[in-house]
């Protein structure tokens, strides 16, 4: 049977052993596998506890790069599983790691799920169906997303998706009601909030104009329509297309009529 002839400390990492068996170099170990062994120099090795070493070693080098992958945020067990596969660790080894990264309470999917759905809800300003997407793609169970998510409740969505709503409104003081609600719509959407969450949002505010916003509003977006078209047509076309084009954008037809009526009357004037 071999035995240890030499250990040596590495240079370029102190935490671990060359360990020799008759004179010839046979693998490293961590130093906690070293003393876990009781590895030392004369010390007769049989085969079943060299495989039984090296395994060890592995998962100890596993959990190590683990340690460190979540030293930076937490992480789901999909996405660890994930980065020792790309480390090209055996399932054996990945499993044994896992295991112990849950013993040691550094890895736990359901507090991994609650920190991410609060930081989503707080920061990004998501609605579930989003947050669902994003737990999916970090391989949270359904049964845990589901559990999770029950906890946003309908008042914390709403109260989300009305501060998202009414940043947009000011955003936009220079569209029509319908262009606003069709902003808040696709963006709310997008946060992934349903329609319900997105009607009562809309519903909390008053979109309507008066007569002076309409006539600010129409002289910005109705001269960019009047220009488009005005190089192409003239006449009863160009008021048509015109027209139709405001009327699509959400501006009432009397107003519509009062903006073209005056756009008529300055070329009548040049």
């Amino acid at each position: 049977m071999p035995i240890i002839t030499k250990i040596g400390r590495q240079k370029n990492n102190k935490e671990r052993y060359n360990l020799y068996l008759d004179e010839k170099y046979a693998f490293s170990v961590d130093e906690a596998v070293l003393i876990k062994y009781q590895l030392s120099k004369g010390k007769v090795m049989e085969a079943f506890t060299i495989d039984e070493i090296v395994f060890d070693d592995e998962v100890r080098k596993a959990y190590n790069k683990a340690i460190n992958f979540l030293s930076y945020r937490m992480r789901s067990e999909h996405e660890v599983k994930k980065k020792l596969q790309m480390s090209e660790f055996g399932e054996a080894v990945i499993l044994e790691a896992v295991r112990k990264l849950y013993e040691h309470g550094f890895l736990n999917d359901e507090s991994f799920t609650k920190a991410l759905v609060a930081t989503q809800k707080k920061n990004s300003k998501r609605g579930p169906a989003a947050i669902r997407q994003e737990l999916k793609k970090k391989g949270i169970e359904k049964d845990l997303q589901e559990e999770v998510l029950a906890t946003y409740t309908e008042d914390e969505q709403l109260n989300i998706a009305r501060t998202l709503t009414e940043k947009i409104i000011n955003q936009n003081a220079d569209k029509t009601p319908r262009q606003i609600k069709q902003k808040v719509q696709d963006a709310l959407q997008r946060k992934g909030y349903n329609f319900s969450i997105i009607s009562q949002a809309i519903d909390s505010f008053e979109l309507d104009k008066e007569q002076d916003e309409w006539e600010d509003i129409i002289a910005g977006q109705g001269d960019k329509v009047w220009r488009k078209y005005a190089s192409k047509y003239s006449g009863y076309d160009l008021k048509k297309r015109v027209k139709t084009a405001l009327y699509q954008k959400g501006f009432p037809g009397e107003q519509i009529d009062l903006y073209i009526e005056k756009k008529e009357l300055e070329q009548q004037d040049e």
